[in-house]
């Protein structure tokens, strides 16, 4: 029986990483998934990140639902949204963490996947990585050379370098979707 691969994609570190290695961020939602899972079987795709604010961001909120709107018609992919709250006037992402790493242990105490993929380098996701593969499961994650974390590799049963030749033929062809302005 082959195994059942979720991948769980931190939209705003992605966003970022996207940014600074590549200048682009029109990614082709559903191939990166069936890449990170190569003859593996997709569960489900997790995208988590922040909901603008519309009164405080109107133009980046319209954008970001058009994106939205876009993923959730990718196959096997579920958008999770977080918010923003304002801390000295500056915004910063609520919820997002927690409900990723909730998602990842709820799924894999249920059973729901044999593997986990995290897209991701921030090391505060190394404990529940650690926690998934407590209790029988493989943990992967995907991530860009200078942005991860030594924690996630050491605990990672396999990691994916996502660089050039990784996103080879992932592009969907447009270089603009500005739809994420987070901390």
């Amino acid at each position: 029986m082959e195994d059942r691969v979720a991948v769980f994609i931190d939209g705003s570190n992605l966003y970022h990483a996207l940014q600074n290695n590549f200048k682009r961020h029109d990614l082709n939602f559903a191939e990166f998934s069936h890449k990170l899972c190569g003859t593996r079987q997709l569960f489900r795709v997790y995208y988590y990140n922040v909901l603008q604010d519309p009164n405080h961001w109107p133009d980046a909120y319209r954008e970001q639902q058009e994106f939205l709107d876009s993923l959730r018609k990718t196959p096997y992919l579920e958008v999770r949204l977080g918010t923003t709250k304002l801390s000295q006037g500056v915004p910063v992402e609520k919820g997002i963490d927690i409900m990723l790493a909730t998602d990842l242990l709820h799924f894999a105490w249920n059973g729901l996947y044999d593997v986990a993929v995290l897209v991701s380098g921030d090391s505060d996701f190394a404990y529940v990585l650690q926690a998934v593969k407590n209790i029988g499961r493989h943990v992967e994650v995907a991530y860009f050379e200078r942005s991860i974390s030594k924690d996630l590799l050491n605990i990672a049963d396999y990691s994916h370098i996502l660089n050039r030749t990784f996103f080879k033929g992932l592009w969907i062809g447009k270089h603009r979707i500005p739809y994420i302005r987070t901390a």
